[in-house]
């Protein structure tokens, strides 16, 4: 005899198959816990996680804290069934957040809301969040999934996450020490991260006409489709900070929405401004197709797209060239009296 379906799931929620699933998935959990075993209490889907407030050899711990989505890109992750990637998106987006701050991640907490909940879907989602949650060094200690019937297109979520870190008050990098003569360096990205894509899709896929599955116009040798090119893993660039000794970086932007133009200034003294040298890195192909075909003025570029820097860090002229080596970065500029602002010389 078939088991007759609950109300509630005839409704849109099933509550039972959202059980099963979040059962399934504790191993998951359970993965991203062993660098941070003594601090994760509890068990696993109680109301709230609990993370034990120990922090050896730090003389006052500060808290650092930050919440963020991925945009109008799970429109590709939808298009092109794959949910792994935005869910590790999200991860490293709020690790690199935290981390221009001098802060190293402590736990992660991830929210899914969807129209109906699917199981592939929800599992790749979890896949992606733990393994970018282990690759951090970041608990993944909890979360919400909420099954809202007509708040959703079919098979589409939303996805947002919230990072919690912590940092030693004296070893805070928040950009007051940055002076004249100082040096602006630049960490690669790999694509557009998590920033700029109700614009690239636009200029792509109405405006060039382009399928996932077409082939990127690109320079001779390289070959990838749109989708995978525009499904990119943002960059976690937190364990390569780590490595540049305590003190030696002033300043650290990371360059999301609002590109360089928006987001160097929230580090700058208000006596100091950036000058910026455009042609000192290469641009990523798929900013150059964007902009010829979109017709995108070039100073609107550099507020909405990365442009082929994720990360920016400055640093004293002496201590220039050995961070740069760490980093793997580049010198992209330097640092003047000015207003707090961002020159582009292009």
């Amino acid at each position: 005899m078939t088991k007759k379906q609950k109300a509630y799931a005839r409704a849109g929620v099933d509550v039972d198959l959202g059980n099963r699933l979040k059962r399934q998935i504790q191993s998951l959990l359970k993965k991203t816990h062993p660098a941070a075993a003594e601090q994760v209490l509890g068990k696993m889907g109680g109301f709230s996680g609990l993370f034990r407030a120990n922090f050896p050899g730090m003389r006052e711990p500060v808290l650092v804290a930050s919440i963020d989505g991925v945009g109008t890109k799970l429109k590709i992750a939808f298009a092109m069934n794959k949910h792994d990637t935005v869910s590790a998106d999200l991860v490293n987006h709020c690790v690199n957040d935290i981390a221009v701050l001098g802060a190293r991640p402590l736990f992660f907490l991830d929210y899914i809301g969807c129209q109906k909940l699917e199981a592939k879907v929800f599992r790749q989602l979890l896949r992606g969040l733990s393994r970018a949650c282990r690759s951090a060094g970041c608990a993944l200690l909890g979360g919400e999934t909420a099954q809202m019937p007509g708040m959703y297109r079919r098979s589409e979520y939303d996805l947002a996450g919230c990072i919690l870190g912590v940092v030693d008050r004296s070893k805070i990098i928040d950009g007051s020490k940055i002076t004249q003569g100082d040096v602006v360096l630049g960490l690669a990205s790999n694509g557009l991260h998590t920033n700029g894509y109700s614009l690239a899709r636009k200029i792509l896929f109405e405006k060039m006409r382009l399928k996932l599955n077409s082939l990127l116009p690109a320079s001779p040798g390289q070959t990838i489709t749109v989708g995978k090119e525009l499904l990119r893993v943002h960059k976690n660039y937190q364990p390569l900070l780590t490595k540049v000794p305590s003190g030696m970086i002033k300043g650290l932007a990371h360059i999301t929405g609002g590109g360089l133009i928006d987001n160097l200034p929230r580090v700058l003294p208000s006596n100091c401004d950036a000058i910026i040298e455009t042609k000192s890195w290469r641009i990523p192909r798929i900013f150059q197709i964007l902009q010829q075909n979109g017709n995108v003025d070039a100073q609107e570029m550099y507020q909405v797209f990365n442009m082929g820097i994720g990360m920016v860090a400055i640093v004293a002229n002496r201590h220039a060239q050995r961070t740069a080596s760490i980093l793997r970065a580049k010198r992209i500029g330097r640092i003047e009296r000015g207003l707090g602002k961002v020159h582009l010389k292009f």
